[in-house]
Order: C-alpha cells, then structure tokens, then sequence
C-alpha cells in the first residue's frame, strides 16, 4: 500500500501487493492508496504510449508537459539523468503468481512474536512523538506503529529502486500507464518542493516511498513536516513518516478510542450470507443475533456502531465484526488480509490476545487458474461473477454465495476446492 506493500514489497510493500486472492475478497493491494493521478498539461499524452515511440522520445514528449506543469527543466533533466527502462520493473509489474498465500500465513508472519516484541520496544521509545501525534491528527500510536511495522518493518526496508525509474519505466510501458504518469508527475513536484534530493528518492519497484511507504500522489496530499525541519521526510524522519500516516488515516474518517473491530462467536445455526461487506448491523443488532465478542474488546464500542461481519477463511475458521476504522485501514491499503493484519498486530501492541478461534490449515487454497475456471463454471451456471480474471472479489463472493445457497450448504462466499469441484460435475 501504501507499498502497492505488494508494497513488498518490504515486509509489506510488495508482500501487500501479492496478498491473499483466495482467502480475502481483495483487490490486489495498490501503492498507498491514493489513485489521483497528477494532471497532465497534453491529455493525448495520458493515453498508452505509442510503442513506435523510442524511450527517449517519450522522456522528450513527457519533460515538454512537465515543464508546463512548472516543473523547472534543470531538475528535470537531474532526475533523469541516466535513467533508462529497467526490466525487472516490468517484470513485476506484469507478474500474477498461479498461487497466493492463505490468510492464515499471512497473518502469522505480519503479527510475529518479533514484530510484536520489536514494536513494543519501538512503541516505548517514540512515546512522546506518538502522544503529540495522537493529539494533533487523533490517531492511536499502536495503529501508526503497526502500519510502521508492516510497511518498512519499522523503517528497516524502505526500498531500493531509484522511483524516478520505476515510474518512468511503469510510464513508458506498464499496464496502466496513465496511472503511473500521474505518480511520475507527482513525483517531480516532491522534488521540486525540495523535500528530498532526485539522488536520494528510493522506493518499491512500484513507486512506494519511505517509511510508511507512500505513493507520490499521496505524499502530496498527506505527508506533513512533523518535526518541523522544513522537509516533509517520510525516509529518515520517523516522526514526519507516522504524522503522515496520521494524517492519511484521519483523512478517511479515523476513530480515536473506537475499535478496528474484534473476534467473535457465531451461535450455532447463524446465517453466514450476512457475512457480506453490504450487510451493515449495529453493534446491539448483531447482539440480538447471537453474535458474541470472544473475550472483552479492548476498545468496546457503542452499541449503536455499525458493522460488517468478516469470515476470512469462511464458516469453518475464524469469524469478526469490522467497523469504521477498518473501512479507514482499507483506505490506507486495499487488502482485507492486510487491514486484518494492521488491526491484529494493533491489539498484540497493546497486550491482546491473538486469534482464538481455529483456522483450516488443511484447506488447500486455489490457484489462480482455478480461481479463473471457477468463476467461469459460475458464469456458465447463470450464477454471474462477473469477469472472470481469479480476484475473488464482492461479485464473486456474491455469486459462491448464490451457488451455495442452491447447493444447501453453508453460505460463506468461500471459494475452495470441494466448491470447485462440485461446479465440475454435470448439472
């Protein structure tokens, strides 16, 4: 997510970015997660690029807008000097892995005895920057200090890929590229704020930045200069890179004193199609229902808060009900497994109990060709999922749910093998 944390990404910039297809309805997690590209001065060159066009020629056409944009020429052509397409970017960027890892490893890797006793220490030692954080943009320090942990692996690994590269070549020839040429615009006006030298811009392949591993146009948006040194420095200033976070989060409506959300007991005979992100109840209403926190929340919320019930390895592992601050952790990076990973790690900080309930590590989780044949065989049922690409994401979830419900089994929205293989057999 940030870090694209396919972001990877450091522990997370690029590992967000790969999370989860099969076990979360995710969207493949993007760079921090603003998408406003930067305007162009010439739309026409927002467009695709015509690959008759040699780099070179392309660098020319786009330095002509940056400098009507106001990016001055000399910095400009320092932040390209020597810059050339790197493969490896385009490589990745191109990349769908056939498998993903289940849930339940991502997790136990993101919220590591490690991570959590590093965190803690870390979480000591910042005490005084976090309170006046918290007091300035009303964002807890463990929430910042997990995004810390899980982006950079608390700073540790910010990336190394020279952005300037990295966009110019995801520009030139990526998938999206007027995406990118937004973020390579953007990039530009950093530099020419003088918040960092074109030298000293490192990131993920993708263009993620610093600490919290921003992408450009959200660095222009959110990053602030917390310590007051006159640079918004999310690379070496701890304290501007968790002020920015801040400042993000409380962009998207964060809630101080008020829970991401919790673990729960479900009573035996529960309806789990009301496991749907559409499906919002107050906190008194699913209680009427028979849902139960498993211990007390560490930030018990009011009963007139909504939620959505979550069941990231469907009816058989562990269920939660999310609320707003979750919503505001997706906002952050678009991966439930990841905001689950944010808000768990959250709680480990601050002396709550990890996940109580069993996962099914014996499942075996599908690849994406499968994921790909199962929506296809639910197309072709008239159960429609839309297009089928292996994103487990709402129209599938909302499809399995369909099948499932016509099957009279369990309707989790749960894509597995023994579902797959009943969408096999002839109907």
């Amino acid at each position: 997510m940030p870090n694209l944390f396919i972001r990877g990404l450091p522990a997370t910039a690029a590992a967000s970015f790969l999370l989860l297809l099969t076990a979360c309805a995710d969207a493949p997690a993007q760079p921090l997660a603003s998408t406003s590209a930067a305007p162009s001065a010439t739309d026409a060159n927002s467009q695709p690029v015509d690959q008759q066009l040699t780099f070179e020629q392309w660098r020319d056409l786009l330095r002509s807008d940056a400098i009507a944009a106001g990016i001055s020429p000399p910095l400009f052509d320092r932040a390209f000097a020597g810059v050339t397409p790197n493969p490896d970017v385009v490589k990745a960027d191109s990349s769908q892995p056939e498998f993903s890892r289940p849930v339940w490893e991502y997790l136990k890797g993101a919220v590591s005895p490690s991570r959590v006793a590093r965190g803690r220490i870390l979480l000591a030692q910042n005490r005084a920057t976090l309170n006046q954080i918290e007091q300035r943009y009303g964002v807890d320090a463990e929430t910042l200090v997990a995004i810390w942990g899980l982006e950079s692996n608390f700073g540790s690994n910010i990336g190394s890929h020279n952005v300037v590269r990295s966009l110019a070549t995801l520009a030139y020839e990526g998938r999206r590229q007027a995406f990118w040429r937004g973020q390579l615009l953007a990039v530009l006006q950093i530099l020419q704020h003088g918040d960092i030298a074109p030298e000293s811009l490192v990131g993920s392949w993708a263009g993620a930045m610093g600490q919290t591993q921003f992408m450009p146009t959200t660095y222009n948006e959110h990053a602030v200069d917390f310590d007051g040194d006159g640079k918004r420095d999310v690379w070496t200033s701890t304290a501007d890179a968790l002020a920015s976070a801040a400042h993000y989060l409380q962009s998207g409506n964060w809630q101080l004193r008020q829970p991401w959300g919790f673990e729960v007991h479900l009573p035996k005979g529960f309806d789990y199609a009301q496991a749907d992100p559409e499906v919002r109840r107050s906190l008194a209403q699913w209680r009427e229902l028979g849902v139960r926190p498993m211990g007390q929340p560490l930030s018990p919320p009011r009963d007139d808060a909504t939620a959505t019930l979550l069941l990231p390895a469907g009816h058989r592992g562990p269920a939660f009900l999310l609320f707003n601050n979750f919503r505001s952790i997706l906002r952050y990076n678009n991966s439930t497994s990841y905001a689950l990973a944010i808000g768990l790690l959250s709680d480990a900080l601050r002396g709550g109990n990890a996940v109580q309930a069993s996962w099914p590590e014996g499942d075996r989780q599908l690849g994406r060709s499968e994921r790909i044949e199962l929506q296809e065989r639910l197309n072709a049922r008239g159960f429609d999922s839309g297009h089928a690409d292996g994103i487990i994401g709402a129209n599938t979830r909302k499809a399995i749910r369909a099948f499932q419900l016509h099957l009279g089994w369990p309707a989790d929205g749960y894509p597995d093998a023994e579902l797959l293989e009943q969408l096999r057999q002839p109907h």
